[in-house]
């Protein structure tokens, strides 16, 4: 008959392995449970809410470089406040422009695009104008599409702008 020996050192060695994996894996389990949780201080989703922008602003001139108006003044409308406007004229018949408004509570950007025309002392453009961010209550704020038009007067550059659409924030 066979007398079985255990050696009890690689016994209780292999003892410790195996408690020590478990209490990893045990371990891991928690921190990853944890992990999936949201804690107390985790932020909260909040439902986009969606408005129907309808500014007009009349604008001066503070300063140009170029041909890049740099225009401030006060939008009226659906959130009214500062307005300024960097217009620059890209060709005969094309304008860019960032549009920034400073509402109560925050601020929006815009980046518009549009046709341009001159007739006599007036010139006019109409197009389209994408809000890509904003700050404080409008910190999530996105739209696309939104109206963009106005006028320039050629003798003094000031500027009446018109946005009007729909976007989320």
């Amino acid at each position: 008959m066979k007398v079985q020996s255990f050696d009890l050192g690689s016994r209780a060695t292999r003892l410790r392995s195996v408690l020590c994996v478990g209490a990893g894996v045990l371990l891991s389990s928690v921190a990853f449970a944890g992990a999936a949780a949201p804690s107390a201080g985790a932020a909260k989703a909040h439902a986009a809410r969606t408005l129907s922008l309808n500014e007009s602003g009349r604008l001066h001139l503070t300063s140009h470089h170029g041909f890049t108006l740099n225009e401030q003044g006060s939008a009226s409308g659906t959130i009214s406040g500062t307005i300024y406007l960097h217009l620059t004229i890209s060709s005969t018949n094309h304008v860019t422009a960032e549009v920034n408004i400073y509402p109560s509570g925050g601020s929006l950007t815009g980046s518009a695009s549009a046709d341009y025309r001159v007739e006599g002392s007036l010139a006019s453009f109409n197009g389209t104008m994408n809000i890509i961010r904003g700050s404080g209550r409008y910190s999530r704020a996105r739209g696309s599409g939104l109206s963009f038009s106005g006028t320039v007067q050629r003798s003094t550059d000031a500027v009446n702008v018109r946005v009007s659409g729909r976007f989320s924030y």
